[in-house]
């Protein structure tokens, strides 16, 4: 391999890259502002410096060979290099410009955009690409080196990281306002075995967390929806479909506006964390590093205010 590509250039490898990603290289050439045949003939460049195909077509898809695929991740880390050592030199220089990537799971949407702004206005000179998913998804970008930081309740366990908490994450149970249990004292988890339940989807880390606690209980009750969104569940919540498992941080405009109570079940709230982490090989650059020093200042604040009273 290191023969293949002694006469392949860093452009070539750049628009192998955007190619592999957009499966296309019309939508290559968009991104990299060139022509779609300027991105053909680099690509057939690079296949014969190579000296087998990198892409193939399937129908009116562009997919890439099995050589393509083996190629992918040698390329990301060739880029993912450049990017860190280009931040490297602009930190010796004094700058603290560059380019940040941070990936957070779902349910940060009702934190993350507020503190994510702040650090924006606090350092304009940082051109920042976040990304809200899955947990699944952010978990991916962090494994291929597509997100520099993320945010998440549950790291994940079988990749080397470097996960810090940066504020408390308690969970409990909602319920409609005119539910037998509402402002009963101190519940016995028991009533609600036969409850009804709207759940996250299997593989989130609330679905993890309501588990563990029914698990705790000897709790088994039937889950009769599954959705992979809050907002979703606090409506079939207030809709009567039954009781969900939640974050608390997501609850706190209907629990005051009275449309959702929180059931006072013994062994509740359960009590996670927030971690933002990143991969334990990667080498944080100073927009990185800075947004992991604002995340533990400013969070834990804010986010006590997110709480229901």
């Amino acid at each position: 391999m290191p023969d293949a590509l002694r006469h392949a250039t860093l452009r070539q490898l750049q628009i192998f890259l955007a190619a592999a990603e957009h499966s296309s290289f019309g939508r290559a050439a968009e991104v990299l502002h060139l022509t779609q045949p300027a991105v053909s003939m680099q690509m057939a460049q690079l296949a014969e410096s190579v000296g087998i195909a990198l892409f193939e077509r399937r129908g009116r898809k562009l997919a890439l060979t099995h050589a393509g695929e083996t190629l992918v991740p040698y390329v990301e880390r060739v880029a993912q290099t450049l990017r860190e050592a280009g931040e490297a030199l602009d930190d010796l220089q004094g700058l603290r410009h560059g380019k940040l990537r941070i990936a957070v799971v779902s349910t940060t949407r009702y934190f993350a955009p507020r503190l994510i702004a702040q650090f924006r206005q606090e350092h304009p000179q940082i051109e920042m690409e976040v990304s809200i998913a899955g947990r699944d998804n952010v978990i991916a970008q962090i494994e291929s080196n597509h997100a520099d930081l993320a945010i998440m309740g549950r790291p994940p366990t079988h990749l080397p990281i470097v996960a810090e908490v940066f504020a408390k994450h308690p969970h409990g149970v909602i319920a409609p306002p005119d539910h037998p249990l509402a402002g009963k004292k101190r519940v016995t988890p028991s009533r609600i075995g036969a409850e009804p339940f709207i759940a996250r989807e299997t593989g989130s880390g609330t679905r993890h967390a309501m588990e563990q606690y029914f698990a705790e209980h000897a709790l088994n009750p039937p889950i009769v929806q599954e959705m992979p969104s809050n907002e979703s569940i606090k409506q079939a919540v207030m809709a009567g479909m039954g009781l969900a498992f939640i974050s608390l941080h997501t609850v706190n405009l209907e629990h005051r506006t009275g449309n959702l109570v929180l059931l006072d079940l013994r062994g509740l709230p359960v009590m996670r964390n927030w971690y933002v982490l990143h991969r334990a090989s990667k080498s944080l650059s100073p927009a990185a590093t800075a947004f992991r020093m604002f995340m533990h200042a400013e969070a834990p604040g804010y986010m006590k205010t997110l709480l229901p009273k």
